[in-house]
């Protein structure tokens, strides 16, 4: 360790919208219209879902955008909600993130990787390849950890060698994906397919009865949350902001250009998706794998493997992303002196070597459980009321802290943070009413955060919210 080696400002405005394009397109796009078409029944209403989560992640990203320009720190949104709401909510979001969201998502992209893998390579398979006591490793567990812990080493040489990596992975995925795009476009229209359909706003339940009134707005809002988390991890981008050359112009240009970029493009494929499919193709694809379906009804069978060497660029990219930003985050919290000693350490890299190998270690272990994919589904509704309290946080600042620079406003005011949480907060009470048993758990997780903060606290973390 070199204790005089600093941050590096090494991230332009081109690696900065690379790693917000990265960190969004995983393995979402290819499978979560699935999910969302079973729910509303209707093309109509899948493409309305995609489109609101779109425009919900674009006043999002606005409202970030001021934050990032105004506190450009290692731990990003973590330093948002120390300075807005206090070292509790910022080490709660820090807790939730390390522990599940942002190492969880690690694991299961790297799972993705490795299962589609299988399709090239059958013998990357579930079946067990070693068995110690109640530990069994499958082919799959082992292919995530290794890329886990390959994409770990290789960002902890430093911080050009993880933007590289990224750069060229979200060029290669976004070409991919854009390909499949306009190749359905261009070549579907099929006339049973989705876009054609008589019944284009006829939403269905999955049991057939029509959607009406409540009961459409339900199912609507439950349609939107996996376009709304195809659309996450945008944020990621800030986690790194001590290390973004003109944080104040690069970070509100690289969220709103990669937001936007996204946006569009998933919009688009489920457009694409819905010229060559039926809605049923859509609903009942083949393990979920929508984009697979789409190109094999485009170019037969040997398509599959195309599709699924495309989605191994983007899951590996994806895993790239979240690697480098997330472990920014336990770095700040040490820092603080509210997580482990030593990870607070910069490597001669310039790097946060410690943090980024003990976020591997986390995320090898939950792939190891197989508890990643429970503990997300758990933390959906935890993880949107971050988000609403990171938008509401460009109103509290600004009262709390008016005296701060503002490189980049939202413009409107008040009016789009507003808005946003009020759809927000909605969306919570309908999930935490409609699906308690997967939404309360996440919350007493949250809420566990707090003696461990308490722990902390006691052993010298100091006031935390007035560091600069």
């Amino acid at each position: 360790m070199d204790p005089a080696a600093r941050f590096s400002r090494g991230i332009g405005l081109f690696d900065a919208t690379a790693l917000v394009v990265g960190s969004m397109i995983g393995s979402g796009i290819f499978i979560v219209s699935a999910e969302s078409a079973r729910q509303v029944g209707s093309a109509g209403w899948l493409l309305a879902a995609w489109t609101v989560a779109g425009i919900s992640t674009m006043v999002a990203s606005l409202c970030c955008a001021e934050l990032a320009a105004m506190l450009p720190r290692a731990g990003g949104q973590y330093v948002f909600f120390r300075e807005a709401y206090g070292p509790l909510a910022g080490f709660l979001f820090g807790w939730t993130l390390l522990l599940v969201v942002q190492t969880g998502t690690i694991a299961a992209v790297a799972v993705a990787f490795g299962k589609f893998l299988g399709v090239l390579v059958p013998a990357v398979s579930s079946r067990p390849l070693l068995t110690a006591g109640p530990v069994s490793v499958s082919p799959i567990q082992a292919v995530a950890i290794a890329v886990i812990l390959v994409l770990t080493a290789s960002n902890t040489t430093g911080l050009k060698t993880g933007t590289r990596t990224q750069n060229l992975f979200t060029v290669a995925k976004f070409a991919a994906l854009l390909g499949l795009t306009a190749a359905g476009m261009v070549l579907g229209g099929a006339a049973e397919s989705g876009l054609r359909a008589g019944d284009f706003w006829r939403a269905g339940a999955p049991s057939g009865l029509p959607l009406r009134g409540t009961a459409l707005a339900l199912a609507f809002g439950t349609a939107m949350v996996g376009p709304l988390f195809a659309q996450s991890a945008w944020n990621n981008v800030t986690f790194a902001g001590e290390e973004v050359r003109d944080p104040g112009r690069t970070l509100p240009r690289a969220l709103l250009a990669g937001c936007a970029i996204v946006t569009a493009l998933y919009v688009a494929a489920n457009l694409a998706y819905l010229n060559v499919l039926p809605l049923s193709g859509i609903a009942h694809a083949p393990e979920d794998r929508v984009a697979t379906a789409a190109a094999t009804a485009l170019f037969g069978a040997p398509a599959a493997a195309a599709v699924a060497a495309a989605i191994m660029v983007s899951t590996f990219g994806c895993v790239n992303g979240l690697i480098l930003s997330g472990a920014r985050v336990g770095y700040a919290m040490a820092r603080d002196g509210l997580f482990f000693r030593g990870l607070d350490k910069i490597n001669g890299a310039g790097v946060p070597g410690n943090a980024l190998w003990a976020q591997a270690a986390w995320a090898c272990l939950l792939v190891l459980s197989g508890s990643y994919s429970d503990l997300l589904k758990y933390v959906i509704s935890a993880d949107l009321l971050f988000f609403v309290l990171l938008v509401l946080a460009v109103v509290v600042l600004r009262r709390r802290r008016p005296e701060w620079p503002r490189p980049f406003r939202v413009p409107g005011g008040a009016l789009l943070p507003s808005l946003y949480g009020a759809g927000g907060a909605a969306l919570i009470l309908l999930l935490l009413t409609a699906n308690p048993r997967k939404t309360w758990p996440g919350y007493v997780l949250v809420a566990a955060g707090v003696p461990v903060f308490a722990y902390w606290r006691r052993r010298g973390g100091g006031d935390a919210a007035t560091r600069a």
